[in-house]
């Protein structure tokens, strides 16, 4: 069970890092009108959240 935190918290830790970059290439994108239909920052903050809650349990079982 604890191996599986760890690896959810790396995992959402990892697309974190992705919805980072996205965000930050639809606010500097070349096309105003070209905006895309994915909530990056949403994504961002539920990932960071569930990273921080996965590698919480994580420590808490060790």
């Amino acid at each position: 069970m604890q191996v599986s935190m760890l690896s959810v918290g790396i995992g959402a830790a990892l697309l974190f890092g992705v919805a980072e970059v996205a965000s930050w290439r639809r606010n500097n994108r070349r096309d105003v009108e070209q905006v895309g239909f994915m909530p990056w920052r949403g994504i961002a903050l539920a990932s960071a959240a569930v990273a921080l809650f996965a590698t919480a349990f994580w420590l808490a079982g060790k």
